[in-house]
């Protein structure tokens, strides 16, 4: 008689964004019994609800921005208009076509068991989907994160926009109250502000983009305030919020002085909090508020059960640094020989115009660890391009180590997401600013800015 199958499965995956996606489909077709577990929408929430969306339409904003001011180039474009549901449309299709949206019949076709509800854990090998009951030798929990609300006075009360939410608008709203100054909120505010919305952004760091060089967050504040027309709010507490009529008063905060405006919308995107609410315990998983503890190979402490992506609470959180440690879990699971996720040359983007691409460290963090570091500093106006394009808001700045090492980067330009690659590459591989320098750059490109600020590190 043949042997009885002890668990269900090989490998239960919780969540169906990047970092669950990749690992149940190479554990599929290295022949394992795969199940994945969906809360929400399949395929999860970067090409359903945040980067393939978001990215859409902030595409057609900056057409519609660069169109509107063609008169420089001898366009006549003043008068151009647009329609905000066929600019929804568009997103719609954007999200269609990469296929990773709502993409149930992509995991069975891969012979992938779906089940769509809450995973919960009842025991170490089972959890529960909708009072049904399934048990696997292993686990991967990358169930995500979600926005978290701030403790303000009234937010509770009244109808508030997430950057989920606001996707699904049919018409910007007249003004706009954001809650957040980093990378998501300062991408909906150019947008926004874009569309004829007045926009205000708050946050209580001391500058937008905290994470990113100072020069970044100075920068994009200056466009923000002198192009678009946005109130720039930092060092600013909101207090409470309140309904007006149809409309919302915010009263905040600044400089020790309270304020209050009068806006038809308020969007909360101060950051996310890890979904950990999956009877964990009972798995014998150690696990905070701030997210599931991992080893170096992204194992928990319950041997069997691994995590990935959001819901380690970690800050480099991106869809590409989710993938890679999907794939390492796959691995880990897989074979004897354990790997770790190198996150050391893994870029940070942000898809404003400019675009604002990083990797390595900021400057601001080897002042901070005291590190004796070189900067070479390159604005876009001494390149012949931004001559050209007629652009010149923007820099790239390299950073390197005493022996001329490069270990840091930040590009602000027009397609900063693509310069930065080879700025990653000299990261990760430990090539020096002279290398960078010595390396032809193409006359008339974008990227000859990344070779003079490694001419001026290296000089």
């Amino acid at each position: 008689m043949a042997k009885k199958q002890k668990f269900d499965f090989d490998l239960i995956v919780i969540g169906t964004g990047a970092g669950g996606s990749a690992a149940a489909t190479i554990a599929a077709r290295a022949g394992k019994r795969v199940a994945a577990i969906e809360a929400d929408t399949f395929g999860g929430d970067s090409p359903n609800w945040s980067d393939v969306p978001t990215k859409a339409l902030l595409h057609a904003a900056h057409l519609y921005e660069e169109a509107r001011h063609g008169a420089r180039f001898g366009l006549r474009s003043s008068t151009m208009s647009y329609n905000y549901p066929s600019i929804h449309k568009w997103k719609d299709i954007a999200v269609k076509r990469t296929g990773a949206g709502g993409n149930r019949k992509y995991y069975e076709r891969e012979g992938i068991a779906t089940f769509q509800g809450k995973a919960h854990f009842i025991s170490p090998h089972e959890i529960s989907v909708n009072r049904r009951h399934l048990s696997a030798a292993h686990f991967l929990v990358a169930s995500g994160s979600k926005w978290s609300l701030p403790d303000i006075q009234g937010l509770d009360m009244i109808p508030y926009l997430t950057p989920r939410t606001i996707l699904e608008a049919m018409r910007p709203p007249k003004s706009l109250y954001i809650i957040g100054g980093g990378s998501i909120g300062i991408e909906i505010a150019q947008m926004m502000a874009i569309f004829g919305t007045k926009v205000y952004v708050a946050d209580i760091a001391g500058r937008i983009l905290p994470h990113e060089d100072e020069d970044v967050g100075k920068l994009m504040a200056k466009l923000l305030t002198d192009h678009k027309g946005a109130t720039i709010l930092t060092q600013t507490r909101t207090l409470a919020i309140e309904k007006e009529n149809i409309a919302k008063r915010v009263t905040y905060t600044r400089g020790g002085v309270e304020h209050s405006v009068r806006v038809d919308e308020v969007l909360v995107a101060a950051g996310r909090v890890p979904e950990v609410d999956l009877g964990l315990e009972n798995a014998g998983v150690t696990y905070t508020p701030k997210g599931i503890e991992v080893d170096d190979t992204l194992q928990t402490t319950a041997r069997h059960i691994y995590a990935a992506g959001d819901v380690l609470g970690r800050s480099n959180s991106f869809t590409h640094t989710a993938l890679l440690e999907s794939r390492i879990v796959a691995h880990n699971i897989l074979h004897k020989n354990k790997l770790t996720p190198d996150y050391t040359a893994s870029p940070r983007l942000t898809f404003t115009f400019p675009g604002i691409a990083s990797v390595g460290m900021t400057e601001d963090e080897c002042l901070k660890r005291d590190l004796d570091v070189k900067v070479g500093l390159a604005p876009l106006n001494i390149i012949a391009r931004s001559n050209t394009s007629d652009f010149r808001d923007g820099f790239v700045k390299i950073i390197a180590d005493r022996k001329g090492v490069v270990i840091g980067a930040t590009v602000v330009a027009p397609h900063a997401a693509e310069i930065i690659h080879e700025l990653a590459l000299a990261v990760k591989h430990e090539l020096t600013a002279s290398e960078v320098a010595n390396t032809p750059h193409a006359f008339l490109s974008w990227s000859e800015a990344v070779r003079v600020a490694a001419v001026r590190v290296s000089s």
